[in-house]
């Protein structure tokens, strides 16, 4: 793990070797993402958008992680989870499926990013309106076989 901060914000680097690990990372990242906070998730199809949300679902006693999965086709699941002794709303959004601001705005996402809200966006990239809106991405990127890199950035 390594730690930089930059124009960008504060940018956390890890690497892990296989989707438990990644899981793992999700439980550990969870204490760094306290709401109110509108993610990018960014990689290619397969490399662990998902299995990254696992773990910070079940670090926030919102879901196990077999109860997680990919918001594909329901666009998105919503759980409710515990920060510290609060209550957090964990939003899962995958916008893969979507290709207009006009089919984004009837999501409704801004009455999602409530004070006690973490939303994570699968393909949000796509979207000017959230790239404005994010107070960070995570970027999960193949490093051979089952490794990953994974690079968090929070603007400050």
């Amino acid at each position: 793990m390594s730690n930089a901060a930059t124009a960008e914000g504060r940018i956390h680097e890890f690497r892990t070797t296989s989707g438990s690990g990644t899981i793992e990372l999700g439980r550990k990242l969870a204490h760094l993402l306290r709401p109110p906070k509108m993610l990018i998730l960014r990689g290619d199809l397969g490399t662990g958008k998902t299995t990254l949300v696992k773990g910070i679902a079940q670090a926030l006693d919102a879901a196990d992680p077999d109860e997680v999965t990919s918001p594909t086709f329901t666009l998105i699941h919503e759980y409710d989870g515990i920060l510290d002794g609060n209550p957090i709303k964990l939003f899962h959004l995958d916008l893969y499926r979507l290709d207009s601001e006009r089919q984004l705005e009837s999501l409704g996402l801004d009455d999602l990013l409530t004070p006690d809200a973490l939303v994570l966006v699968e393909w949000g990239e796509k979207f000017k309106s959230i790239r404005k809106k994010a107070s960070g991405e995570i970027v999960i990127a193949s490093d051979g076989g089952d490794a990953r890199r994974i690079t968090v950035t929070l603007k400050d």
